[in-house]
């Protein structure tokens, strides 16, 4: 296809092979981090709705990272070849792959010339003898009823210079239904005036029947949720179902000596029947360190629901692979970053070691730890990372805290106070109270009996959005 360029612009230069390669490279190790979760942490039960929206979840991660992995790799090399070993009526994909085909096509407006490169008449199953469709006769292939889109997204192009970026269903020769993403530009003449039109059509059927899978299983569970006792909420999404230990009672009671005694809490927001992007994990990994994670992502609703799951399972498959709390920020930004639904989000990541006592941790725009010793409280001190999602290539920054038998480790959202409460010296909503509860901490036996300290002193506030507290103490 000839290169979409105006006639007053020069052609973008090519990045830098070696920065796309890094990328490639980074996305291929997220992949393997995910789908070692799908494999080893989701165990699935056919009968039981909860473990298949999980493992759909799962999958659904991990093609996307399959998808940004192809794109990435076209974008290093340029327009691919044409492949000559497929089949020509581009009725198959290869086996578990939601990596579609990617086929380009350009209009002539001035000689009425039509051309698509050959992948694009596979994807259509279309002869080549026959030729391209013209715009003008594209729309007939399409489903009746979005045809109308097509038109609108080609009429804008053309009169009024926009891009186009949408998606349309088409009935292949096969009789198959499949779904198609256009994007693409109007190419100008000297004067200005639209000359052509470039198109890359992508074939994304596969992509979008995994989402349903998703949708299906969380509407079938949706619909299993016991309606008796569970107020305005009830029914309304489950998010339970991602877990464990995300919104439900978290308990992991140190073992030997050292060890962590833990338990975490979600307390639900009074005046939303939509749950927020609030989460926390912890978990052990298998040279005995504890990793815990709370963290927060914007929106809510489904969206928030599915993004926290693909976010909780990053950060366990990267724990496992024993990737540092700082990189494993670093990484995580880049999920969120190239997630098919962007958002931001706040997290705080630590790995806590018991033969030494040390804690490792990092934070991407989250409140920092609170330490209880010895009757009193203090937030530690905090290491630089932005946002989740901010910033392209962010890196966090990692520090240490030694911890002693007896202490007490708070992480929390923000969610946990009023938002409008404003703390004295700039502290964070909630945090002040949260710190007057170092003699009670003090008192207490165990870290689920913290929990229950702070679901008293927080569970009847009217917080406008979801909160999660998560406890850790250190044992003799």
């Amino acid at each position: 296809m000839p290169s979409p360029l105006s006639a007053d612009r020069s052609a973008p230069q090519p990045p830098e092979r070696e920065a796309v390669d890094a990328l490639i490279h980074r996305t291929r190790r997220l992949r393997g981090d995910v789908d070692a979760v799908r494999r080893d942490a989701v165990r699935v039960d056919e009968d039981d709705p909860r473990t298949r929206w999980q493992r759909a979840l799962c999958e659904l991660a991990v093609h996307h990272l399959d998808d940004l992995g192809a794109q990435l790799g076209q974008l290093r090399d340029g327009l691919p070849a044409e492949p000559s070993e497929q089949p020509a009526d581009g009725a198959g994909e290869p086996a578990g792959s939601l990596i579609g085909r990617v086929g380009s096509a350009e209009w002539n407006l001035l000689t009425d010339e039509v051309s698509w490169s050959d992948e694009l008449f596979r994807i259509f199953g279309r002869d080549p003898e026959a030729g391209g469709l013209s715009l003008d006769a594209l729309p007939s292939r399409l489903l009746p009823e979005d045809q109308p889109l097509l038109t609108a997204l080609v009429t804008d192009c053309l009169v009024d210079g926009k891009p186009i970026d949408g998606e349309f269903r088409i009935r292949h020769t096969d009789g198959r239904v499949r779904t198609l993403h256009m994007m693409g530009e109007p190419v100008l003449d000297t004067d200005g005036c639209t000359a052509s039109m470039w198109a890359v059509l992508r074939d994304v059927s596969a992509l979008r029947r995994s989402q349903q899978v998703v949708r299906r299983t969380r509407d079938s569970l949706s619909r299993e949720q016991p309606d008796a006792g569970t107020g305005h909420r009830a029914g309304a999404e489950p998010e339970a179902a991602v877990l464990p230990p995300w919104q439900t009672s978290l308990r992991l009671p140190g073992q030997g000596a050292g060890a962590l005694d833990i338990a975490a809490h979600h307390l639900p927001s009074r005046t939303s029947a939509l749950a927020g992007g609030g989460w926390y994990d912890a978990m052990e990994l298998p040279d005995g360190r504890t990793v815990l994670a709370v963290g927060d992502l914007t929106g809510h609703g489904a969206q928030a629901t599915s993004a926290t799951a693909v976010v909780m399972g990053a950060v366990r498959g990267m724990a496992i692979a024993g990737i540092e709390p700082g990189a494993l920020l670093g990484h995580l930004n880049q999920v969120v970053e190239t997630s098919i639904q962007p958002a931001l989000g706040s997290a705080v990541c630590g790995r806590f070691d018991p033969a030494t006592r040390t804690l490792d941790w990092a934070q991407a725009g989250h409140p920092a730890p609170l330490l209880f010793r010895d009757g009193t409280g203090r937030p530690l001190p905090q290491p630089d990372g932005v946002l989740l999602g901010a910033s392209s290539g962010a890196a966090y920054e990692q520090d240490e805290a030694h911890l002693l038998p007896g202490d007490v480790l708070v992480l929390h959202t923000d969610g946990l106070a009023r938002d409008d409460a404003a703390g004295h010296g700039g502290a964070r909503p909630g945090t002040e109270t949260l710190l007057g509860l170092a003699p009670r901490f003090t008192e207490a036996r165990s870290a689920q009996e913290c929990v229950r300290i702070v679901v008293e002193a927080f569970g009847g506030t009217e917080r406008l959005d979801d909160a999660c507290v998560l406890i850790a103490r250190v044992g003799a």
